[in-house]
């Protein structure tokens, strides 16, 4: 069971079942736990060779025991996702647990200016279980329907769920139209029936100043 405390730690209870962390995340713990590097996020060789070509870095541990783990990292706020057998799409970067029970990979989503480091390609959670995902302030959660397409600076975007599909539009910039010059290169429009998260900060993009 997930719990979130204070809004920037995750309370993980365990009784001999396993989850999924960012490695290093682990901030405290009651019990019995066990501690095992990931490297690859443990999606297998493809995902680990994917990663490697795009620079994509995604390490996480396993953790299995009794008691109660806790996890946190650079005070980040923490929002709790359920999956009910569809697939969370999200940031590397922004992902800090997964139950156990849920499978993890790699999805290529088009040229665009990604976040810094994250390459062409976006962390998948697939299956039945709870997701914590990470954000700059407090996340915002927003729906997308067929009448009301949405556009997302990329520095803003967390993760999305649902039946979406996403296009890269370079060349206009939400700066651009406030005059004043400079950040992402690119959006990211959303069409479809789903959830995107947003976080009310940015990271720096490989989309450079315009």
């Amino acid at each position: 069971m997930f719990r979130v405390q204070e809004g920037k730690v995750l309370a993980v209870d365990m009784a001999g079942d396993t989850v999924r962390a960012k490695n290093g995340s682990m901030v405290a713990y009651d019990g019995q736990m066990a501690f095992k590097k990931m490297t690859g996020g443990g999606e297998g060789i493809r995902g680990m060779v994917t990663r490697r070509l795009t620079g994509e870095q995604m390490t996480m541990m396993e953790v299995k025991g009794q008691g109660t783990c806790y996890f946190a990292d650079r005070a980040s706020e923490i929002n709790l996702v359920q999956l009910h057998g569809d697939t969370l799409y999200v940031e590397s970067s922004n992902l800090l647990c997964t139950d156990g029970g849920l499978r993890t990979g790699t999805t290529f989503t088009g040229l665009r200016g990604g976040a810094s480091g994250n390459g062409l390609f976006t962390t998948t959670v697939e299956g039945t279980g709870q997701v914590a995902i990470m954000s700059d302030g407090t996340a915002v959660v927003l729906r997308v329907t067929p009448q009301y397409p949405l556009s997302v600076d990329p520095g803003a975007y967390i993760a999305h769920q649902g039946n979406l599909r996403q296009d890269f539009q370079s060349g206009v910039t939400f700066r651009t139209f406030l005059g004043e010059g400079g950040g992402e290169a690119f959006q990211i429009r959303f069409e479809g029936d789903g959830l995107v998260y947003v976080q009310p900060s940015e990271r720096n993009t490989l989309g450079g100043d315009v």
